[in-house]
């Protein structure tokens, strides 16, 4: 019996949709609680820059280490089992994150945080992937919307609860019981299997797996460009004033969140190999008019250019890896989405190290034919 066999025994797969866009949301919510803590986490804990930047590396650390694992669990003990435990980890974590004091203990507790948003990452992605494949169309831009629009909802909620007045453990406290309900609502209907486990534990990425990883390699390297260099660029190159240099990336994900809510619909219309192609030519042109054009509005203009081209381009990647043959699934989607998770982590320091060498405009240009690159590459997709 196939898994879409097994979907539609049990119901057309409304419910099994509307548990995994809860899972995708709370997985947002709880990975973007700890942006607002580590200022908290720095003072508290008395350390330098140089320190924190190695804190804040533990969180990828933890969540490229269990990955590759997650798939074998899932593939062994069902979507559901894995979820609930990498929930409850997330949840019982964060108010460590709040609360702790010490160098040591934060790198371990971020570490247990990062392996249960990675765990959790690769899982409800396998459920994705075998619940668009039951419905028969495009589902996985929505679901990764629902993820954005977690992400935003714990960024903005965080915020929201700390200017009221709410501790760090008050504010991340409301957010652990929103994943826990979250997820107590959504565990009768996860899938109570994963995808096949008819081929080895792990495996190194290699044909269209690795191709399809190179392109999420990009994808995540040009998000975390956003993240941690927009604000930089907005003040020592277009001369914004420092409290609204978080308006890049703001401009980003919303535009991002709006595009991947909005794909579904859009991947139907145009096909997989065209939102690809068109998406990473818009992105290449948005980081284009960040660089070439002396306008900090112009600049607000081309980040929310990248996170329209970038938005429905890594759902595509995930649908294609459930799609393809030369891997197994449960090996496939961990080893794409530790592709993924190291563009992340290698972004800022490789921007870093490319604007030192020549300037940070140069390197976003770099970005730029990066993406282009991926627009062009797209006809690898049929």
């Amino acid at each position: 019996m196939t898994d879409s066999d097994i979907i539609a025994r049990n119901d057309p797969g409304v419910a099994e949709q509307r548990s995994t866009r809860i899972v995708f949301f709370i997985t947002g919510l709880g990975s973007s609680a700890w942006a607002a803590l580590v200022p908290f986490a720095k003072l508290r804990a008395g350390i330098s820059d140089g320190a924190l930047g190695l804190l804040l590396l533990c969180l990828g650390i933890g969540s490229i280490v269990i990955m590759p694992v997650a798939g074998t669990l899932a593939a062994k003990f069902g979507c559901r089992r894995v979820m609930i435990v990498a929930a409850v980890v997330v949840a019982t974590t964060l108010p460590f994150l709040a609360t702790l004091s010490t160098f040591p203990s934060l790198i371990m507790a971020l570490m247990m945080f990062g392996a249960g948003i990675g765990a959790i990452d690769v899982t409800m992605n396998i459920q994705a992937i075998i619940v668009e494949r039951g419905s028969g169309r495009s589902m996985m831009s929505g679901f990764h919307g629902l993820f954005s629009l977690g992400g935003i909802a714990g960024a903005g909620g965080m915020a929201a609860l700390l200017s009221a007045g709410a501790s760090p453990l008050g504010a991340t406290l409301c957010v652990s019981l929103c994943v826990l309900v979250g997820i107590a609502v959504s565990a009768s209907r996860l899938l109570p299997y994963g995808a096949r486990n008819d081929g080895p534990s792990f495996a190194i990425p290699h044909g269209i797996v690795l191709f399809l990883g190179m392109v999420c390699f990009v994808l995540f390297l040009a998000e975390g460009a956003v993240l941690d260099w927009s604000g930089v660029f907005l003040t020592s190159i277009r001369h914004m004033a420092s409290a609204y240099t978080g308006l890049g990336y703001a401009a980003f994900a919303t535009t991002m969140t709006i595009g991947r809510l909005a794909g579904d619909r859009i991947v139907d219309r145009l096909g997989q190999q065209k939102v690809v192609m068109i998406g990473g030519l818009c992105a290449a042109l948005g980081f284009i008019m960040v660089t070439a054009i002396p306008s900090w509005e112009m600049a607000l203009l081309g980040y929310a250019l990248v996170g329209i081209g970038c938005a429905n381009i890594v759902p595509v990647l995930f649908s294609a890896v459930g799609r393809q043959k030369t891997m197994p699934e449960h090996v496939a989607v961990p080893a794409l989405g530790t592709l993924g998770y190291a563009g992340i982590l290698a972004g800022p320091a490789g921007i870093g190290f490319i604007a030192h060498l020549t300037s940070l405009p140069t390197a976003f240009v770099i970005l730029a034919a990066m993406l282009v690159a991926v627009a062009l590459s797209s006809r690898l997709l049929r």
